[in-house]
């Protein structure tokens, strides 16, 4: 039996993302917790002819049943970016959410996968890593941030751009998950690039999710988009962890020391048995991808401490 819980799992991402889940034949139990709605969005869901059992869970009482036995837990809960909205303001409502999370997990299911979605990615890890050192069950090797959706846009943008199939690109993204922490390293694909190409390129990646959200209009942000991505990133550690597949790799935040002085850094990640198998060093960068990890530094540092700081400071 493997048991698969998705938290905020009644809203823009969380729905998609559950639907996308419930497809893979690997996972035999999918449980839904959100604050409202979960109940019917799990009887919509089960209705589908997948192997997956669906439950919903709804209200922080429902919390504990929703994380029991899981074996990896998904994090889309939080509020979404609006217009005009940096991932900075939306930091004290989610903070607070993730950290609510977090305790459940901790208590519930202290030996589960843990992947986080909840923006500000580059705050909210660190916050769920404070959480489980507070209960004695931080685990590196099972804490993720899925920054999955930057590698997924670089891919698209990328193989658009140089107008080959895209299931053949893949392109590594580094560092954290926002705004200038997100550094593709388009030296690592096969392609050249103008200048011009690679200056559009880097920003339509670190900023793709500005792109959507002007797009919608006010209506939202990147929820399908994202929900793919996460499906993806789940599906490579229960392709690792479940399936026990061998060589299965993912660009991902986690706990690292590649970046002296950063504890927290995204690069190529390979998934074993138990979560984190090996990260792989910051990979060769040209001049103007150091430029760019130069700037990511700092502010990714800063993300970081705000995150430890929020749970510190509780």
């Amino acid at each position: 039996m493997v048991k698969v819980s998705v938290l905020g799992a009644a809203g823009g991402i969380g729905q998609p993302l559950s639907l996308l889940l419930s497809t893979n034949p690997l996972i035999s139990e999918l449980a839904l917790f959100d604050i409202v709605n979960t109940p019917g969005v799990a009887a919509d869901l089960s209705h589908i002819n997948t192997p997956a059992k669906v439950s919903g869970y709804k209200g922080n009482e429902e919390l504990a049943a929703a994380l029991s036995g899981s074996h990896l837990v998904i994090i889309p809960a939080g509020v979404p970016r609006k217009p005009g909205m940096t991932r900075d303001d939306l930091f004290n409502i989610n903070a607070g959410i993730c950290k609510n999370l977090a305790t459940g997990i901790a208590t519930h299911c202290p030996k589960a996968l843990i992947c986080v979605i909840s923006n500000p990615v580059n705050s909210t890890v660190p916050i769920f890593a404070e959480v489980l050192k507070k209960h004695n069950v931080f685990d590196p090797k099972k804490l993720f941030g899925v920054t999955t959706l930057d590698i997924v846009r670089a891919n698209t943008f990328v193989s658009s751009t140089k107008q080959v199939n895209v299931q053949g690109t893949e392109v590594s993204v580094i560092g954290g998950h926002s705004g200038v922490t997100i550094i593709p390293v388009l030296s690592g694909t096969s392609h050249s690039f103008t200048e011009e190409e690679v200056k559009t390129l880097t920003q339509r990646i670190q900023y793709g999710g500005d792109e959507v959200v002007k797009a919608k209009d006010g209506a939202g942000s990147a929820t399908l988009s994202m929900a793919y991505a996460g499906a993806r990133f789940a599906g490579a550690l229960l392709d690792a962890t479940v399936a026990k597949k061998s060589g299965v790799k993912e660009c991902t935040f986690v706990k690292s020391d590649v970046v002296p002085g950063v504890e927290y850094f995204s690069t190529v990640v390979e998934f074993g048995p138990e979560g984190v198998h090996k990260i792989f060093p910051v990979p060769q960068l040209n001049a103007y991808e150091k430029t760019l990890f130069d700037a990511c530094i700092p502010e990714l540092k800063t993300n970081i401490q705000k995150g430890i700081d929020f749970v510190k400071n509780a």
